[in-house]
């Protein structure tokens, strides 16, 4: 058995090729959507993201703004900015890269972008509608991740789904947004004992832990589905997931690979949020 390939790069090509017709339509409605970018400091990761999803907005014709602020910004003239920026009829999404410098709380920074604009889905108030299966802005990547498994007509419902890794960002939210799919999601994590026997009872395996080659085909069942969410740099510096891929897709029966997966989906998908918002402004006119 060869798996076949999820391409999250193809997936996002399609998807924003119909946000685009979105868009002409919201601007025939006198309503540009917009997502504005507060970058703090010149981490060269987080430069490079924001990059990409200055891009992307310019492709698919969403107005972008970004605030590149200095490190030495206070956490008070930052919740200043986010304010402003919870005023302005002209944004509809708000994203503060993270991380953010040790002297400024994420807690605060997140809890201080209005619920309605929180285009990343990480304010407790989206989490919490997300939990209890209400209409929320859901966190990018994990959303990524449920349409790629869907793109491939892979069945979800009582599927064994187990999710390796526990983080607020992909781990937690990806096994909740399955869990509303009706799959039955059990959660892999550094306490945990005999990974490898559970990972194996795995219909979708779902790897987010940002260890390279963390997971070989001895944690995978035959025919399972495997999404690789990690983005890690080996020795070469070449960009590996958390899955030893080259022995992953002789036993998974569908596998994302890394570049080229979850990864462009994260973007498309915070797109997606940002022309919901836009959306929601002209049923509310």
């Amino acid at each position: 058995m060869t798996a076949t390939i999820i391409s999250g790069k193809e997936l996002a090509r399609e998807k924003r090729e119909q946000m685009k017709i979105e868009v002409e339509q919201l601007k025939s409605q006198g309503i540009v959507p917009g997502l504005a970018v507060i970058l703090v400091g010149e981490d060269p990761a987080s430069q490079s993201y924001v990059k990409s999803k200055q891009k992307s907005c310019y492709e698919v014709g969403i107005h972008s703004e970004l605030d590149e602020v200095s490190v030495s910004i206070t956490e008070d003239e930052l919740l200043h900015k986010i304010d402003v920026l919870n005023k302005a009829d002209h944004i509809h999404g708000i994203l503060v890269q993270l991380p953010l410098p040790s002297h400024i709380s994420e807690k605060a920074v997140i809890e201080a972008i209005n619920p309605s604009k929180d285009v990343d889905g990480f304010h407790p108030i989206n989490v919490g509608r997300m939990m209890t299966g209400q209409e929320a802005f859901l966190p990018c990547t994990p959303y990524g991740i449920v349409e790629m498994i869907k793109s491939k007509g892979i069945e979800l419902e009582g599927q064994q789904v187990v999710v390796v890794g526990r983080s607020n960002i992909v781990g937690k939210p990806v096994g909740q947004l399955l869990l509303n799919e009706n799959a039955t999601v059990t959660y892999c994590h550094s306490r945990t004992k005999n990974m490898k026997q559970i990972t194996r009872t795995a219909d979708i395996l779902v790897v987010a832990v940002g260890k390279a080659h963390f997971i070989n085909k001895e944690y995978i069942k035959e025919g399972a589905v495997v999404i690789d969410v990690g983005v890690n740099r080996n020795e070469e510096g070449k960009l590996v997931g958390d899955v030893v891929f080259d022995e992953a897709k002789e036993v998974a029966s569908y596998i994302t690979p890394v570049p080229g997966g979850v990864g462009p989906m994260t973007i498309t998908m915070l797109l997606y949020n940002t022309i919901v918002s836009a959306k929601r402004l002209v049923s509310k006119g």
